[in-house]
């Protein structure tokens, strides 16, 4: 299986890797659940270390797309897609590549906290030990909780059940696991659906502080929440008589909440739809 290639640990120029490039680079891609066309002709670039939101009404295959982008979908049977995603060059649907690693490289955090049933240590600890790492757990197992602003909250408890934090706690417990295995980009379907406004606000504000770092694509039904945290906004709607999802428009954020090209994007971001 081919490795992916490491990503240069250099500052990115604004909305680009070290090379100059985008994050992701999507061409053409299309794709069905079985006989089932889900997504369609969608063509968009991604930026590096910035944060992009994926916005459109339910069912328009927001999830769908964001799962294209760590090969999620191919574990439903019958799944197929055409086209390509780039990652910082490389085709993440080459034959040679291994859909594991892609996994790794490319982190995923869920619309509800699902922490493994274990205590909140090994939540961490369980992704670098399946990947051999030889240093010390501990100090890794911080490092990562610090990462999500968890630490100071459960540095006194790492050995409880990760189930006796709260819905907020679990969601950034959920994103410290993700961050343990060192990936190079973080997808985040929903994060704060299932998440009270206090709890919203500090995911809200962890994600401004790891696009530092990391590539990170949101998808939220919350038009305030894509127009605080992101830089770049993907409007999707359902075409071809509401059975395919494509993406309409993309553009920097405040230019799509104030001045979109497409009527359709007018409407939803407004409220006269969706």
């Amino acid at each position: 299986m081919t490795v992916l290639t490491p990503v240069l640990s250099t500052p990115p120029l604004v909305g680009a890797d070290a090379d100059g490039h985008a994050a992701f680079d999507v061409r053409d891609l299309k794709f069905w659940y079985g006989p089932a066309p889900a997504l369609k002709d969608i063509t968009l670039q991604i930026p590096a270390r910035q944060i992009t939101a994926i916005i459109g009404p339910s069912g328009c295959g927001k999830s769908t797309f964001i799962r294209c982008f760590n090969r999620m979908n191919e574990l439903v049977p019958g799944a197929r897609v055409e086209g390509q995603i780039l990652f910082h060059g490389q085709n993440l649907y080459a034959p040679a590549v291994d859909p594991v690693e892609v996994r790794r490289r490319i982190g995923m955090v869920f619309q509800k906290p699902n922490p493994f049933p274990q205590s909140i240590y090994d939540n961490i600890a369980y992704g670098p030990r399946l990947n051999g790492f030889k240093g010390n757990m501990d100090e890794f197992v911080e490092r990562s909780l610090r990462q999500a602003v968890l630490w100071d909250e459960v540095k006194d408890k790492l050995r409880q059940n990760a189930y006796t934090l709260s819905g907020g706690q679990q969601q950034r417990l959920c994103i410290a696991r993700a961050l343990a295995v060192e990936p190079d980009a973080i997808l985040m379907d929903e994060p704060c659906s299932a998440l009270d406004p206090i709890a919203t606000l500090k995911i809200e504000e962890l994600m401004h502080e790891l696009a530092v770092n990391y590539t990170i694509i949101i998808v939220t039904h919350n038009m305030q929440q894509a127009a605080r945290v992101s830089d770049i906004t993907a409007m999707m709607m359902l075409v071809d008589d509401h059975r395919t999802g494509t993406v309409i428009e993309v553009g920097e954020t405040q230019t799509i909440f104030t001045r979109p090209k497409d009527k359709r994007t007018e409407d939803y971001v407004t409220g006269r739809f969706g």
